[in-house]
C-alpha cells in the first residue's frame, strides 16, 4: 500500500499532512510513504528528514496522484487533481462536505473513499483522532496574540514608579476548544477575562481558566448539538445574546470571536452599533472570518480600522504555526489510520462510529449520517 504526501498549494497553506516521525511510524506498519518534494519545508521538515524516516521522495506531484492507494493533505485536492486517482483510492483530509456538495458527487463519481478530518465525531474514543479540536486549539492562542501584539496597552497590571497601570479587560465570544485556549492565553498574559456561551454546560471550563462566565437567560431551550457545538438561535433570542455581548463589549479592550456553527456561515454577535460604541483603540480578532466572520465589519485576511476599532480576520491561523500544528493533525491522521488500516489494508467496518460518521463516499455511496439527513 502506498501513503502518498503531497505538498499544499492553497494560498497561506504551511502545514504538512505528515511528519517524518510519524511516517518512520507507517513505514513500520509496512506502508510505502511517498512525499511529493518540499511537502514539509514551510513546516521545517525538509525532504532529508522523510528520506531518513524512510520515506520515498517521489519524482512529481502527478507520480503521487495517479499511484497513491491512501492519499493524506490538509486542504481538499483540487477537481482535477481528484480526477487523477485511482478508482478506490482512500483520500483523508478536511472536507467540508455539507458546504461541498459538488465535492462529494465528485467523489461518488470517481469511487473515492473519502474521509473528512472535519467529520470525525467528538466522542472520548475519538479524541486522539480529532484534528478540529487540534487547530482550535491553535487559532485560539494564536489569536490571543495577535490581539496583544495590535493592543496599544499593556495586558496585565503594571506597577511603575510612574503610577499603576489596570489590566486589559477582555471578552472571549465562544468557549469551545478555541475560545478556551483564548481565555487561557489571555490569562497567562496577565489580562481580565470574560467569556460568553450559549451552551451553559461550559460555565465550568470557563471558570476553572480564571475567567469570568457572562450568563444570558435563554430558558429552557436545547442550545447544544449531539457533538457538542452551539446550535443557531431563533431571532428573539440572537436578541437578548446581541444585547448581553454589547454591555460587555463597551468596556473590553480586546474582543475575540470563536463562533462557529456545522455547515452554515459563522452567526453575527458584533453589530456595527456595538462596534462604535467600543473604547477607541479597542481590538477584535474574528477568528470565523473565514465563514463569514462573527463580527458584521471583518473583512476576511484583513486588518480594518472603523471608529476607531481594529477588526482583525486573520489567515488559517494553524498555518501560522505550522510546525506544530502539522506535528498535531499528523499524529491525528495516524490514529485514524491505525483505526482504519487491518493487516495492512483499509477496512471501512461501519459498525464503528468513527468509521461511520468520518467517511463521505465509499464505493460510489455517500456514507455519512449527516449527509443523508
Amino acid at each position: 500500500m502506498i501513503v502518498g504526501v503531497l505538498k499544499e498549494t492553497a494560498e497561506h497553506e504551511r502545514r504538512v499532512a505528515l511528519t517524518p516521525e510519524i511516517t518512520a511510524q507507517l513505514i513500520n506498519k509496512e506502508l510505502e510513504v511517498w512525499v511529493e518534494p518540499d511537502a514539509g519545508m514551510k513546516s521545517n521538515f525538509p525532504d532529508k528528514q522523510y528520506k531518513e524516516s524512510g520515506a520515498t521522495i517521489a519524482g512529481s506531484r502527478d507520480e503521487i496522484l495517479s499511484k497513491s492507494d491512501i492519499l493524506l493533505t490538509i486542504q481538499t485536492p483540487s477537481e482535477a487533481e481528484i480526477r487523477k486517482l485511482k478508482e478506490g483510492t482512500v483520500l483523508i483530509c478536511f472536507l467540508w462536505a455539507l458546504q461541498h456538495p459538488e465535492l462529494v458527487e465528485l467523489l461518488k463519481e470517481q469511487n473515492i473513499s473519502a474521509l473528512g478530518m472535519d467529520a470525525v465525531p467528538r466522542i472520548s474514543r475519538a479524541q486522539n483522532m480529532d484534528a478540529l479540536s487540534s487547530m482550535s486549539s491553535i487559532a485560539g492562542y494564536k489569536s490571543a496574540l495577535i490581539a496583544a501584539n495590535e493592543l496599544d496597552k499593556y495586558l496585565p497590571m503594571m506597577m511603575t514608579a510612574a503610577g499603576t497601570i489596570p489590566p486589559a479587560k477582555t471578552l472571549v465570544l465562544g468557549a469551545g476548544v478555541a475560545g478556551l485556549q483564548a481565555i487561557a492565553t489571555l490569562r497567562r498574559l496577565g489580562a481580565v477575562v470574560e467569556a460568553f456561551d450559549i451552551r451553559p454546560e461550559v460555565k465550568e471550563q470557563v471558570e476553572s481558566l480564571g475567567a469570568k462566565f457572562v450568563e444570558v437567560e435563554l430558558g429552557d431551550e436545547d442550545t447544544q448539538t449531539e457533538g457538542g457545538y452551539a446550535k443557531e438561535l431563533d431571532e428573539k433570542k440572537q436578541d437578548l445574546q446581541r444585547q448581553a455581548i454589547h454591555e460587555h463589549c463597551k468596556k473590553s479592550d480586546i474582543v475575540i470571536t470563536t463562533a462557529l456553527i456545522p455547515g452554515r456561515p459563522a452567526p453575527i454577535l458584533i453589530k456595527e452599533e456595538m462596534v462604535k460604541d467600543m473604547s477607541p483603540g479597542s481590538v477584535i480578532v474574528d477568528i470565523a472570518s473565514e465563514n463569514g466572520g462573527n463580527c458584521e465589519l471583518t473583512e476576511h485576511g484583513k486588518i480594518v480600522e472603523k471608529y476607531g476599532v481594529k477588526i482583525v480576520g486573520p489567515n488559517n491561523l494553524p498555518s501560522q504555526l505550522s510546525l506544530h500544528a502539522s506535528k498535531l493533525y499528523s499524529k491525528n491522521m495516524y490514529a485514524l489510520l491505525d483505526l482504519l488500516l487491518e493487516d495492512g489494508k483499509p477496512n471501512f467496518n461501519f459498525d464503528d462510529e468513527i468509521l461511520l460518521k468520518t467517511t463521505i463516499t465509499h464505493q460510489g455511496e455517500i456514507i455519512s449520517p449527516m449527509l443523508k439527513k
